[in-house]
């Protein structure tokens, strides 16, 4: 076959078959063409379902969250425009309850998941831009845990018939290998002082050295107004001494509390069965201690984030972390009071939380479980205290039994006179409202930290230091109240409790 001139023969074509494919396939696709041209905009109400999981993060963004915390917080109106903090609140919910936090995740997000570049409006923002706004808006982020705990409130999904509290620790934003104890702090600044003296000379003699041929070149060049820097060596040793006194300064000053408090719950005590009471002498009993205190060689303090401890966590291993507390409501696993201390022990936490509980949903529990890390005699008392006052009925577990040792019988008959609180509680366990009461305490605290460690990916804070901390704890908590709402109610429980 030739051309139409007839100057070069040409092979007869046929239809191309897709590559890869038999040739005698005799087969209808659908319409497939990666380089086709939109001709009209697409529409992103078309690309989720219609209960899917963001659309319920916007309709809660744009509905029912009070943002005037964070709007209030833009009064400079010089600058180029900000993002809208409505598209960064719908970003960090779902990023957190979704287990997608960090900053750079989220900017990915925005690009590579539809469900994110639906809640941004196909914006994405720099991982900075986000990290910024986290930061200086996390009082208000936090505060949306009193919101989610509203919102679960209008849904009918918290009754407060039976909450247990409960503990876990959280990795903090550090490695444990940044921490330095106490004794190995005062070895480590006898030596740097040391170094900075022997340098401090070797500067010296090299200044004076430099100076006079300064003064002969000054002389007969002139004088040019500059002058000798301190050497860089000298200035990092200097810097590292300041950090070592200040983890110093951290754990004396940790040390003189502890005992203040102590000392200062001692005579407060003592006074209490001497049937006095002087303010002055407590707190004059408090200084005395706290003047007295020294740390322990093996207290620590870390450099990369100085708030957090090390700590034991579930596994048995020592990790640098933050004790995180929740009470959770039994009813559908709502989270009514969350908290962060740098205390490993629960101990301090009964009292504290269980007002906090009752001060966010104006109701006190008819039952409150909580395990054996939190029984202590001030702890037992207060829930002594408690009962009297609020009608609140306590089981704390008094203690793990022995490898060898049997659960007794229920106890039969009455309550002897001079039994402890401890013992008493303890007979409150082994009677069967007792333990079908506690039984239900695993069911209903633990998934939750489960819930929020594999969902959620919360098993790392992000942020450092103890305020961060907090924040990021308590919108980890409003997220988990939010998904809760969202498998109960769904968009349209949503649009009715808002309405």
């Amino acid at each position: 076959m030739r051309d139409r001139d007839g100057l070069f023969e040409i092979e007869p074509t046929g239809k191309k078959q897709p590559q890869g494919r038999p040739a005698a396939v005799s087969k209808t696709f659908r319409a497939f063409d990666p380089h086709q041209v939109l001709l009209l905009p697409p529409s992103m109400d078309d690309w989720l379902p219609e209960d899917h999981l963001a659309r319920f993060v916007a309709d809660l963004v744009d509905e029912a969250l009070d943002l005037s915390p964070i709007l209030a917080d833009y009064t400079e109106k010089r600058g180029y425009p900000p993002y809208d903090p409505r598209l960064m609140v719908r970003l960090l919910i779902y990023g957190y309850t979704t287990g997608v936090r960090s900053s750079r995740a989220i900017t990915r997000k925005c690009v590579d998941d539809v469900a994110f570049r639906f809640l941004a409006a196909d914006q994405a923002p720099d991982f900075r831009s986000i990290a910024r706004f986290r930061r200086r808006h996390l009082d208000a982020l936090a505060g949306l845990f009193l919101q989610s705990l509203h919102l679960t409130r209008k849904l009918d999904m918290v009754k407060m018939g039976r909450v247990a509290l409960g503990g876990t620790k959280l990795e903090a934003s550090a490695s444990k290998h940044k921490a330095m104890s106490y004794g190995r702090l005062i070895g480590k600044e006898e030596q740097i002082e040391a170094e900075i003296a022997t340098l401090e000379t070797t500067a010296r003699s090299l200044l004076d050295d430099a100076e006079a041929v300064a003064t002969a070149e000054d002389a007969r060049f002139g004088v040019d107004g500059k002058e000798a820097d301190l050497p860089a060596e000298l200035d990092r040793r200097e810097k590292r001494l300041g950090r070592l006194q200040a983890a110093r300064a951290q754990i004396e000053a940790e040390a003189a509390d502890k005992a203040r408090a102590h000392a200062e719950d001692k005579e407060r005590r003592r006074q209490e069965r001497a049937g006095t009471s002087y303010e002055r002498a407590v707190t004059e009993a408090g200084e005395q201690a706290a003047a007295k205190a020294r740390p322990k060689p093996k207290a620590q303090a870390n450099f990369t984030d100085p708030d957090s401890r090390i700590m034991k966590n579930s596994d048995g291993a020592y990790i640098q972390a933050y004790n995180a507390q929740a009470v959770v409501d039994e009813k559908h696993q709502v989270i009514t009071a969350a908290d962060i201390t740098t205390n490993a022990s629960d101990a301090l936490n009964y009292t504290p939380m269980l007002d906090q509980s009752a001060q966010n949903t104006g109701t006190h529990p008819q039952q409150a479980l909580v395990d054996a890390g939190y029984c202590s005699e001030t702890n037992l008392e207060a829930a002594q205290e408690r009962q009297l006052a609020c009608g609140t009925v306590t089981f704390i577990a008094t203690g793990r039994l022995g490898h060898d040792e049997q659960v007794p019988p229920a106890p039969r008959g009455r309550i002897p006179i001079n039994a402890t609180l401890k013992e008493r509680m303890a007979r409150r366990l082994r009677t069967k409202p007792g333990k079908a009461a506690y039984r239900r305490r695993k069911a209903i605290v633990e998934p939750v930290f489960g819930q929020i460690m594999t969902c959620q990916n919360g098993r790392q804070l992000l942020l450092r230091g103890e305020d961060g901390a907090r924040g990021e704890w308590r919108l980890l908590a409003a997220c988990h109240n939010f998904r809760k709402a969202f498998r109960h109610a769904g968009t349209a429980g949503l649009a009715a409790a808002i309405a």
